[in-house]
């Protein structure tokens, strides 16, 4: 097959997992689950891919690595992270999905988005991976034109990829984007999220965009989910999937999830680092009682992986 940006500067390890070259810097890929909740269960349905650099074998912020990079690279620095993510894949469950990010501000011409999707066909390919599970996160960047944005989700559509609005909250991530992409996912800003939490208006304001995104058929996600309460109240309010250091932490590829898995036959599923938890009350000033948002519940509860236990 011939090779495109992604998958010219990519190796395999002994270990299977695959690393990327940019300059000075090796490329790796660490998946961080996202957890749904199924019947009281907590399933890890979902894993986020996310670029872990290194520059002499010691890591480096991903924050100080993009910003070193020229912006006319960035684009090719991005896809070559989407293509470390897809081929290491391979030790995620088959059924979950692959959230994985895309800057709309790279994509402001026919000829950048249609070399960004001729990439990602050739690296699923590689990856033996179905469109279906891919999960495209529209960064809230700024763009020249929503049109471009526009065309480029619907094309994204036509190939049979999901599509989320990332960070929602935060910057251009607002609702105004939401009405015009018609995403299958809106994840909510952590920072945002757990200001918002924080005081009954707004526990309120969570509560009631949730359920609006429902009613547009529009699944939620809560990241930043650092403490029991905040897993508790995103329940409560009808979230569909939580993200957080409190459920799981990110790992490098090759990372084995199979503890996480749908089909682990002892319904035990748990990490080590999180094998359950305690989930205390809400902070104080949660309403006693209200329509927006249901009280807090007063039986502390044990969450485990795969099942909940009373």
């Amino acid at each position: 097959m011939s090779r495109g940006v992604g998958l010219a500067q990519i190796t395999r390890q002994d270990d299977g997992a695959a690393i990327g070259v940019w300059g000075l810097h090796t490329l790796r890929s660490a998946f961080q689950p996202i957890f749904a909740f199924e019947e009281g269960r907590l399933v890890a349905a979902a894993y986020e891919g996310l670029l872990r650099p290194f520059r002499d074998g010691a890591p480096v912020g991903a924050g100080a690595f993009f910003s070193s990079i020229p912006a006319a690279d960035r684009n090719q620095v991005e896809t070559l992270a989407r293509a470390l993510h897809f081929l290491n894949a391979q030790c995620l469950d088959e059924t979950a999905l692959l959230f994985v990010n895309f800057d709309p501000s790279h994509f402001d011409g026919a000829g950048a988005v249609d070399g960004a999707l001729e990439d990602i066909r050739l690296v699923l390919d590689e990856a033996e991976i179905q469109p279906s599970r891919i999960m495209c996160e529209i960064t809230e960047q700024k763009l020249h034109t929503e049109s471009e944005l526009l065309r480029f989700v619907r094309h994204l559509r036509e190939f049979g990829y999901q599509v989320a609005v990332d960070d929602y909250g935060a910057e251009d991530s607002d609702m105004r984007r939401i009405l015009d992409l018609k995403p299958d996912v809106v994840k909510f800003d952590g920072l945002w999220v757990n200001q918002l939490m924080e005081t009954e208006p707004g526990r309120s304001l969570l509560f009631e965009m949730v359920r609006r995104f429902r009613g547009m058929g529009i699944r939620t996600v809560f990241e930043g989910i650092e403490e029991g309460w905040q897993l508790e109240f995103a329940e409560t309010a009808g979230v569909n999937m939580v993200q957080g250091f409190v459920l799981a932490r990110p790992e490098l590829a090759p990372a084995r999830f199979e503890l996480f898995r749908r089909d682990r036959p002892d319904g035990q599923a748990a990490a080590t680092s999180a094998s359950s938890m305690v989930v205390g009350p809400m902070p104080a000033g949660s309403p006693a009682e209200t329509r927006a948002v249901p009280p807090p519940r007063q039986r502390r509860q044990k969450y485990a992986f795969g099942k909940r236990v009373h």
